[in-house]
């Protein structure tokens, strides 16, 4: 299983918001670039990287610094957040991004999202934002009536090979993953299910590695020093 650790950022910024809400964000580096050195140095394998302004209103005023990250680091990096073209999906990829995320654009515009699968095979993940079972949008603004595991079914059929999948419910709560929902798209989808959302503990990363997960994203964890990275590497590979 790949740890990501994750650097979200707002107005170049590395931060952290609790269920998505931009009214409770807490500020850990004025240096993106720097946090993600400090992750490579430590054994990350793999970052998640989030542009939450981009997620909001689409604007891709974080652009700089996800540029920066790509080139200061040897390992691969996945970036989400506001990504709704193919050209931005190209420009990330032309940036040296290894896979870009795209979210509202699996509910909002199917049709090119099955060009895009086509196109870009596994430099394309698609991220399953859920509340109560509901698909959210825009940034996890918008909560509709698509079902969260249905509509992963249908993405693997378009050809998607990557999922990353969050509980909002969970997020930044430091209260667990969902290990539930994870267990139900094991069992009814063949994709590479990346967790997102609450993996706080080394128990909890045992867990997600024993359901052969592809990955699980680390994010307040880390940053509240609830868990240390190079133990929970260790942890899995025991």
């Amino acid at each position: 299983m790949i740890l990501f650790p994750a650097i979200d950022i707002k107005d170049n910024k590395c931060v952290r918001l609790t269920q998505g809400r931009f009214d409770q964000m807490n500020v850990y580096s004025g240096d993106p670039v720097e946090m993600a050195k400090k992750w490579e140095s430590l054994g990350a394998e793999y970052l998640h990287v989030v542009d939450l302004d981009g997620a909001k209103d689409e604007g891709f005023q974080n652009r700089k610094s996800i540029e920066k990250i790509a080139k200061a680091i040897k390992i691969p990096m996945q970036t989400g957040g506001g990504i709704r073209s193919g050209e931005r999906v190209q420009n990330l990829l032309d940036m040296g991004v290894k896979r870009a995320i795209v979210g509202t654009m699996a509910v909002e515009n199917q049709q090119l999202l099955t060009e895009l699968a086509s196109m870009y095979k596994e430099h394309l993940a698609v991220s399953i934002d859920a509340y109560k079972g509901k698909v959210a949008t825009r940034g996890w603004q918008n909560v509709g009536d698509v079902d969260s595991v249905e509509i992963c079914k249908f993405l693997e059929s378009i050809g998607i090979r990557t999922l990353v999948y969050t509980d909002i419910s969970r997020d930044g709560m430091l209260s667990g993953p969902n290990f539930e929902v994870y267990q139900e798209l094991s069992q009814k989808t063949k994709l590479d299910i990346i967790a997102s959302g609450g993996v706080t503990t080394i128990e909890d990363l045992k867990k997600l590695n024993e359901m052969k997960m592809y990955g699980a994203i680390i994010g307040k964890a880390l940053y509240d020093n609830k868990l240390e990275f190079t133990q929970a590497l260790q942890a899995i590979k025991n």
